[in-house]
């Protein structure tokens, strides 16, 4: 079975699917032409799998493909990911 992440726009979050689980999940607030990032979590048992990030990277993926929006990594684990991948950093100075 693989996983796929999904942007569920009507709640404002990415979420990382298995099938019909939700495994994982990224928060953001809309905030004019800015989308704020307040919180990242994976599913506990699935944890130091590399999901988290897989979920991150596509979500930032997704927001560089759809949106001229500004990143704010206020979840310390997307400010993780971006300190580390240099190559997502402009997403947050547009």
């Amino acid at each position: 079975m693989s996983d796929l992440v999904r942007h569920d726009t009507d709640r404002n979050r990415y979420v990382l699917m298995r099938g019909d689980r939700e495994i994982g999940k990224s928060l953001y607030e809309l905030d004019g032409g800015i989308i704020r990032f307040t919180h990242t979590v994976t599913d506990a048992d699935l944890e130091e799998r590399g999901l988290g990030s897989r979920l991150v990277r596509e979500a930032l993926d997704d927001v560089r493909a759809t949106s001229s929006a500004r990143i704010v990594a206020e979840c310390p684990f997307v400010a993780r990911f971006i300190a580390k991948h240099p190559e997502y950093q402009d997403l947050t100075t547009r």
